[in-house]
This record gives structure tokens, C-alpha cells and sequence, in this order.
């Protein structure tokens, strides 16, 4: 699971749940693999995302690196390719092979195996 993946996904689907979000990540196995960088996709992506999710998401695998901890605003990202590289690597790049997902509001853990979230529930959670 890409942290791109992690940060669009919530547990709103939870009975009870309202929020749902930032799921707590925890990982077992973590891998890094290349992928060409592309400016565009990451400057359209940035503007959707939850920044300080994404901060927390990565430091709680151990992939820290120097990112920003807020995004300001009116900050030009199409002008700071160091900064789009560096963004890239940890939304395209790392991926949680395994590990789990927690719910922040009911506690509820969904596994990762093989990259994959299961965000499936029992019938009494529907």
C-alpha cells in the first residue's frame, strides 16, 4: 500500500464512525522501489492531500525524512523540484507490504498483507 493510498482512505464505513481519519498505520515490512518521478501528477496530487496525515503516516514507519511538517497555502510547489522529489518518493516510492490499519475513532484493525489493505467487516460493523 502506497501512503498515496493511505492518505484517501478512511473507516467512515464503520457503524458509529463519523470522522474515520487519519487511520493509524503500523508497519511490519516496508519497501522502497523506484519509480519515475512525475511533476505533474505529484503538484495536481499535493493539493488533495492531508498533509500532516501524510507527516505522521511516515514517521510511523521510519521513512522520516527533512519534509515540511505544514504546507503553507500559497507556497509555489511547481517551483520547488527538490521539494516535488522528495514528496514523490514518499507518496510513489514506499509501499507497506505488511502491517495494519487502525480506526482512530473505534479502535477497529484492518490488515495489509502483500500491499493490500482489507477493509472488510463483519456483519454486526455494517
Amino acid at each position: 500500500m502506497k501512503l498515496l493510498t493511505h492518505n484517501l482512505m478512511s473507516s467512515r464505513h464503520i457503524k458509529g464512525v463519523v470522522t474515520g481519519f487519519p487511520l493509524k498505520l503500523t508497519a511490519r515490512d516496508v519497501k522502497v522501489s523506484e519509480v519515475d518521478f512525475n511533476k505533474d501528477f505529484i503538484v495536481r496530487i499535493l493539493p488533495k492531500l492531508d498533509w500532516e496525515a501524510l507527516c505522521q503516516a511516515v514517521e510511523s514507519i521510519g521513512q522520516g525524512t527533512d519534509l515540511p511538517r505544514s504546507l503553507d497555502p500559497d507556497f509555489n510547489f511547481e517551483a520547488d523540484t527538490e521539494f516535488l522529489k522528495k514528496a514523490h518518493h514518499v507518496l510513489m516510492e514506499v509501499e507497506v507490504v505488511s502491517g495494519e490499519l487502525e480506526c482512530p475513532e473505534t479502535g477497529r484493525k484492518f490488515p495489509i498483507t502483500d500491499g493490500i489493505p482489507n477493509m472488510l467487516l463483519n456483519e454486526d460493523e455494517v
